[in-house]
């Protein structure tokens, strides 16, 4: 397993189903999510530093297999923000 970290950019969906498609640009590397899409979509926004591992497809995507936020997640920001 491979690892890189970087600020996240251009998060879209690209499919919808039970376990969604989501694509992200790590720096300038493209980044596909599948496994815990959902919960990457609830912690992850753009301009956020994150670490993630897994592995390169045969277009040199990498294929995110798990992931770190480094760190407030999008929720506990969120969060923080309804307290006040």
């Amino acid at each position: 397993m491979e690892s890189l970290n970087g600020i996240v950019s251009s998060v879209k969906i690209l499919k919808m189903s039970e376990r969604p498609l989501v694509y992200f640009k790590l720096d300038d590397q493209s980044c596909l999510i599948s496994g815990h899409s959902l919960n990457f979509l609830a912690d992850v926004e753009d301009g956020m530093k994150i670490a993630v591992g897994g592995h390169y497809n045969d277009r040199k995507q990498f294929v995110v297999s798990k992931y770190a936020v480094i760190g407030k997640t999008k929720i506990m920001m969120e969060f923080e923000m309804m307290k006040i």
